[in-house]
């Protein structure tokens, strides 16, 4: 892998992992779209963009990390929705690993797509009834964790489960990205870790440049588009990420 290949998975894991259109899918094509193979170093690479990602949620909600009653209550209700994704994910890993195909990517990308687009028609003119996160109860979180087991399917989304989960049981766009945000922490140093256990040794064949490169690129992607993402639910819906999600998903299956 050369710098420009890093800067490029470090743009698209950074703007695509808190987007409901599944960072995963796209890191596979550009991946076989830049000729990159599933090599001990690029799998190291990723985690390292992947830990860029968890600390842009860190930096744009700091307040959120200030120990007080309220924080307290939300990272325990973060911590009941990463339960069923964390149980399952470690459970069923080897079987998870081998559905991560282009054709499965491809064909939930569509059904996620036709997912939000339902979602939106069902409930647009309406107001849900929990606007902030503090508002938010512990079925709540549960249910959103049953959503979120979903996002093991390559090409559903993590970003796209949990916020349809938050959707279905009452929280505002807004408030569905937020807690979408904060669930990735668990779930992404989970996750981030694992594969640091694994990979560790292949660290010592990285070019460090490269790896410097992709994480300060994913990091700065992963900070902006967060914060765009959380003004654009403020005017819009999830309507053109559906679209997004059936043309791409289209796309893939024409071009396989």
């Amino acid at each position: 892998m050369d710098i420009i290949q890093a800067i490029i998975l470090g743009i698209i894991e950074g703007a695509t992992e808190f987007l409901p259109i599944s960072s995963t899918g796209h890191m596979i094509v550009a991946s076989q779209w830049l000729g990159l193979s599933q090599t001990d170093n690029n799998k190291a690479f990723e985690v390292i963009i992947q830990l860029a990602a968890i600390l842009a949620v860190v930096a744009n909600y700091r307040d959120r990390f200030v120990v007080n009653a309220v924080n307290i209550e939300l990272w325990k209700k973060v911590v009941l929705a990463f339960i069923p994704l964390g149980l399952v994910g470690f459970l069923f890993h080897k079987q998870i690993k081998a559905m991560f195909t282009v054709d499965i990517v491809a064909v939930m990308f569509i059904v996620g797509g036709i997912i939000f687009l339902i979602i939106e028609y069902f409930q647009r003119n309406k107001t849900q009834p929990v606007q902030r996160l503090e508002d938010m109860t512990y079925r709540h979180a549960g249910w959103i964790g049953f959503a979120q087991i979903f996002a093991l399917i390559p090409g559903t989304s993590r970003a796209g489960a949990s916020i349809v989960g938050a959707l279905l049981v009452g929280l505002s766009r807004k408030a569905s990205a937020e807690f979408s945000f904060l669930l990735a922490l668990p779930v992404m140093t989970a996750a981030s870790g694992f594969d640091l256990l694994k990979h560790y040794q292949d660290f010592t064949g990285v070019n460090m440049l490269v790896l410097g490169a992709g994480f300060a690129v994913a990091f700065i992607s992963a900070w902006l588009v967060m914060r765009l993402f959380i003004h654009f639910l403020e005017r819009f819906t999830f309507v053109a990420f559906g679209v997004y999600r059936i043309l791409f998903g289209a796309l893939l299956l024409w071009v396989i």
